[in-house]
């Protein structure tokens, strides 16, 4: 599977997508601070320190990083829950 990472305007965001679906339909996820989702990997991207929220729609997946957290840090542990999940 491959996983690109690419930059957003927002220096705080990062997006992840796939080559594949990982969210069937044509509706989109976001998952705040104390919320949970009915889909795991947005769960497991919530429980990483230093992430704020996470907005998921077919084969991307949006991490928005808390202000203070930097990416070099972040982004190896973002990557592993991909590979947990099988993207």
């Amino acid at each position: 599977m491959s996983l690109r990472m690419e930059g957003t305007p927002n220096p705080n965001a990062m997006k992840f997508t796939t080559d594949s679906m990982i969210f069937e339909g044509t509706n989109s996820i976001s998952v705040m601070p104390g919320d949970t989702s009915e889909h795991a990997i947005l769960n497991d991207l919530m429980e990483i320190e230093g992430v704020d929220n996470v907005f998921g729609y077919q084969n991307f997946i949006t991490v928005n990083k808390q202000f203070d957290t930097e990416w070099d840090d972040l982004t190896p542990r973002v990557k592993e829950v991909f590979e947990k999940h099988g993207y």
